[in-house]
Parts: structure tokens; sequence; C-alpha cells
């Protein structure tokens, strides 16, 4: 299958276009023009890199009929983390390009993944199900929430295969610098911890390779419903105790951890989980990584990448 993949220098873009790669598929990775590349730097020759501009649908739709890819994965987004904060920038990239991209797909009769946000749900206090009604709670999940619902509008009007993943809390090797999991096993790794939020700020952590895995099988198989949505999570949440308790066991680290010093973030809350049954049913798909062992693999490619270790320490 040759896919496009949009958002390839990201965390999950590049992870996604590695398992491809290694499934015998052929991905374009495509990244916005004057982008840092670093996680792609490795792969050189073997993975076909393309600049686009997603703020020009009129770049899109040319592109997207030059390649004629038979699947577009769309992983780029603005907002997930607290720097990106501009809203015209949000709708550029979270509404108008996806817009742009389902419009292109389906000029070449191209199937359509897009990369949801279990933020698009807001809080809870139990596991929410697709159908349930979603409750974003800031400029980010609206607009996620709004690419869903291009994603479900393109499916009931033209019948076309335009698939949402809503992805909890991903992790795993190329993770942005600086976010919870890269910076608690450095500091697990060197025998401390990083600052923490309050212990019971809780997660439901999904191997990132769990999450490609999810990707590759909704943009391959047949569904009932062309424009469903599906939960990605592991369907158990972990509070940060919780993963202290882990890490603690798995590198033997002996320090006390010190509860409060970082600042919690506006999304911060103590019931975070998925119910990923709708995607067991419908793909045939579970989390079935552990979160130890997700630990212990991550560990090891931090240990195996040296090169990146100044990176990360920033």
């Amino acid at each position: 299958m040759r896919a496009l993949v949009t958002g390839a220098g990201g965390f999950i873009g590049a992870n996604l276009v590695r398992h491809l790669l290694a499934a015998g598929h052929e991905p374009v990775a495509v990244v916005r023009p004057g982008g840092d590349r670093w996680r792609l730097a490795e792969l050189g020759g073997e993975l076909a890199v393309l600049e686009l501009d997603l703020l020009d649908p009129g770049a899109i739709d040319r592109t997207v009929r030059a390649e004629r890819p038979e699947a577009i994965l769309h992983l780029a987004a603005h907002g997930a983390y607290s720097w990106q904060s501009r809203l015209d920038t949000m709708l550029a990239v979270n509404v108008r390009a996806t817009d742009a991209l389902l419009e292109a797909a389906r000029a070449i009769g191209a199937r359509f993944v897009s990369a949801g946000s279990s933020s698009e749900y807001g809080f809870q206090v139990s596991p929410p199900a697709e159908t349930d009604r979603v409750e974003p709670n800031s400029h980010y999940a609206v607009t996620k929430a709004a690419a869903t619902h291009l994603c479900r509008l393109a499916a009931a009007k033209y019948g076309q295969h335009a698939v949402t993943l809503r992805l909890y809390s991903v992790y795993g090797p190329w993770e942005e610098p600086g976010r919870l999991m890269p910076a608690l096993l450095l500091g697990a790794l060197g025998g401390a911890w990083p600052p923490l939020t309050a212990p019971s700020t809780a997660r439901d952590f999904v191997w990132v390779g769990d999450a490609c895995a999810a990707f590759l099988t909704a943009a391959t198989c047949e569904l009932a419903d062309p424009g469903a949505v599906f939960n990605i999570a592991t369907g158990s949440q972990t509070t940060l105790r919780e993963l202290v308790s882990v890490a603690r066991e798995l590198f033997s680290v002996e320090a006390e951890p010190t509860w409060g010093t970082m600042t919690p973030r506006a999304w911060d809350t103590s019931t975070w989980v998925g119910d990923p049954s709708a995607a067991a049913a419908a793909l045939g798909w579970r989390s079935s990584t552990p979160l130890a062992r997700g630990l212990e693999v991550f560990a090891d490619w931090f240990r195996s990448v040296p090169s990146h270790a100044d990176r990360y320490a920033a």
C-alpha cells in the first residue's frame, strides 16, 4: 500500500512510517516546509520525504493527485502541546487542512484515516464510548472534534472511507523531549525523578507500536460504517503514583518523588481512560503491550541512541 503520512516529522508519524516500512508498505512522509526532520534523518534514502504546506489547499490537491496514494494517514496537527496556542493555526491545520485532504482523497479514491484525540470528550468520570456526546474543553479539542465531524460528513455524504482514531496517551521512542514519559525514563535511568504534578493525575497510556498497528488496520480493513470513530486506548488508566511505582521497580530507583513540583496542566485530571471495545469488535485491534514492557523497550531505545541524549536532556 502506498500511503501519504502527514505529520511524519512528529512523534507518532515518525513511528508510523517505520511501522509501514517494516510491514512492506510504501509510505511517503509528508513534512511541513522547513520543519525539523531529526526523527527521520536516520532513514536516509529508505523513505520518501515530501514537503507540503497544509495551509495551501491547492498544493494539497496537486500533491495528492501527483502521488496517487491508496491511503492518506493524517497525523499533522497543531495545539497538542502547551506552546502551540494560536487558534488560527489550529483551525488551519486541524480543520481546513483535514477538509482539503478529504476532498483530495475523494478525488482519487484513496482511503483516509485521521488522528483524533481523547481530548474531544473533555473531562469524563467513566470511559466514554465513541457514540457519547463530545464536550471539548479547549480550542485544540474543539478543532479536533470538528475534524472528526468532517470525516463523518464525508462518509455519510459520499460513502468515503474516512475513519477517525481517537488517540489516548501514546508514548514511546521519538516522543517529544520534555514530555512526561521521556522525562520520567531519563530521570529513572539516572536514579532520580523529574518534576511531577499530583500523584492522582491519571492517563490511559498506549504503546506507540500498538497505535501504529491501529492506523494500518483502519486503512486496510472493510467497515460497515466508513466514517467510524474508534478509541485507541488500553481501557485501563494509570495514575502518576502507579507509574512511578512501576518505573521504580523496573529501574531500581531508590529516590523518592517530590509531588507537586510541576504546575498542573489545564487538562490534568484524576480520571482519563478510554473504552476500546469498539476497536476490538470492528478492527480486531487491542493494545497488546503492557505498561512495564513498554517502559523497558523505551528505555532500551534511549540507551541505543546516545546521539539524542543532549536533545532530551535539554
